[in-house]
């Protein structure tokens, strides 16, 4: 991971979002230019920037940091729903998610 991952990482959180450079560089109570410095490497920003760009996005730097294709909203909210199960539950649901994982694969 380097400084271009990061740089490649807020454009793309960005065009997912339809923002464009100079609406995020105000919206984050920044120059109109911030983050076209960031993503064309004349800047990298601070830890505190990184997590005020983490809130815009509405990403966790977890997230920020996986870039598996996984639908991540919904990933993390069964993961937070399967914590609450019983031990019986879980014996319960674990084949079937092997089942679907194994369909997917095909």
């Amino acid at each position: 991971m380097n400084e271009q991952f990061v740089r490649n990482r807020i454009t793309e959180l960005r065009l997912k979002k339809d923002i464009s450079e100079y609406q995020m560089s105000l919206d984050l109570g920044k120059n109109k230019s911030y983050i076209q410095g960031i993503s064309s490497g004349r800047s990298m920003p601070s830890m505190n920037q990184f997590f005020e760009i983490c809130d815009y996005l509405e990403i966790s730097p977890k997230e920020f940091f996986n870039t598996e294709k996984k639908e991540q909203p919904l990933f993390n909210e069964a993961a937070s729903l399967m914590k609450h199960l019983t031990t019986e539950d879980l014996e319960a649901v674990f084949p079937l998610l092997l089942r679907l994982t194994k369909m997917a694969d095909q």
